[in-house]
């Protein structure tokens, strides 16, 4: 579908306001589940709009929009930072901190692009509010909290959600990235990977260096469980399928001459299929109970640091939406692509229910930047930003409305 003259005129209409909100939000950034601020912003600017916005999960927003009798889609946009240190040089930059979850202080970024987001699904909520006429049916808009850490979709489902407010046929998303600005990118079927986050506390018996035979060495102990998770893939799993087993920290010790009594890892686990992901995880966990036994050391500790469920798009829901976004921007503006190893928790939102979900990519670089020698900075960098922001919301607001519209349209 194409939208409408009155829509398109709106989507104009509403730009220089999408870009200083999007200024807003960009400049103060919170971290995952502490979006106290943004999320009174965000309800702030949706009772304008006359709408009644609810809490959900501690910091999630949810608004209804119910437009007579019609479907009842959702929308959702994810609203949390990041702990990085901004170098953009933008006059807007964030200057925010944050504090960890381990008391650690930290600068605060939206170095993955969610206050495009944020601004994306407020002027969405701008454009079927003002423009009631052109549809009917129920639009809930979900403003999501901590998506980089697995935790909103799941506190937000878990705080009543679907209990609560209407269910929709389908759940729509989208999620900037160094595309080309204007353009937009789709996977069918599976979409993103599934990820695991592990915690490995590795504990054994704590001497002097100088009498290792007194110990059991957690360090060296780790370092033949770190070189054994390299097998996993290329030993364990069929060639035909796709996993990534990475370690990311190793942190042991504080002094050259103690072996210390503990020693701790976090790898972080991507694969695309259920059973592969299943078997990769008995994998890790055997390799690290065995090592263990075979050193004589205490059973190590392993946690679930989080966990980042599928992102399946539905197939035939993502072929409509192909089309619909065809005739909107254009068949050269709309590429079908091969699915990312990058995770998102969107697909909760979907499963919890059973209905299709249609996820997506839009771009936020210029021509000039993704043509140059050096390629741009991409998400989570502290240099990530898009250089072309009213073109980039445009296109993220008119893929949204093509969207919700081919389900509650007149």
């Amino acid at each position: 579908m194409s939208l409408n003259t009155e829509i398109g005129t709106a989507i104009t209409d509403t730009l220089a306001e999408a870009v200083a909100d999007y200024e807003d939000f960009h400049r103060s950034p919170e971290l995952s589940m502490q979006e106290i601020e943004t999320a009174k912003a965000i309800t702030d600017r949706l009772e304008a709009l006359g709408l009644v916005p609810q809490a959900f999960g501690g910091t999630g927003v949810v608004a209804v929009i119910e437009n007579g009798e019609g479907p009842v889609v959702a929308y959702r946009a994810d609203t949390d930072g990041l702990p990085i240190a901004e170098d953009t040089g933008l006059p807007y930059s964030s200057t925010a901190e944050g504090v960890l979850p381990d008391g650690t202080r930290t600068p605060v970024m939206h170095g993955c692009g969610h206050d495009t987001h944020i601004t994306v699904g407020l002027h969405l909520a701008r454009v079927l509010t003002a423009h009631r006429e052109a549809w009917s049916g129920t639009v809930v808009l979900l403003f999501q909290p901590g998506e980089e850490i697995a935790a909103g979709a799941k506190a937000m489902l878990e705080d009543g959600l679907w209990e609560t407010v209407a269910t929709p046929e389908v759940v729509y998303g989208q999620h900037v990235w160094p595309g080309r600005a204007g353009d937009i990118y789709v996977s069918s079927g599976t979409a993103m990977a599934m990820s695991d986050s592990l915690r490995v506390t590795v504990r054994g018996r704590q001497a002097h260096g100088s009498q290792p035979e007194n110990a059991i060495d957690p360090i060296v102990l780790g370092a033949f469980m770190i070189t054994r998770l390299q097998t996993v893939v290329s030993r364990e799993i069929s060639g035909r399928d796709a996993a990534v087993v990475t370690v990311g920290t190793f942190h042991g010790g504080l002094k050259e001459n103690i072996i210390p009594e503990t020693a701790e890892f976090t790898l972080n686990i991507r694969t695309f299929d259920e059973g592969v992901r299943a078997t990769v995880l008995d994998r890790v966990r055997r390799i690290i109970a065995a090592e263990a036994q075979a050193s004589g050391a205490p059973e190590p500790i392993v946690e679930e640091m989080h966990s980042f469920p599928r992102c399946f798009n539905d197939p035939d829901a993502t072929a409509d939406f192909v089309s619909a976004t065809e005739a909107e921007l254009g068949a050269g503006h709309v590429h079908v692509v091969p699915a990312v190893t990058g995770s998102e928790d969107v697909g909760a939102f979907a499963d919890a229910i059973g209905v299709p979900l249609v996820y997506w990519f839009f771009g936020g670089y210029s021509p000039a930047s993704l043509d140059g020698d050096e390629p741009p900075a991409g998400n989570h960098s502290p240099h990530f930003a898009p250089d072309d922001v009213p073109t980039t919301l445009e296109t993220g607001l008119r893929a949204a409305l093509t969207a919700v519209l081919s389900r509650v349209g007149k």
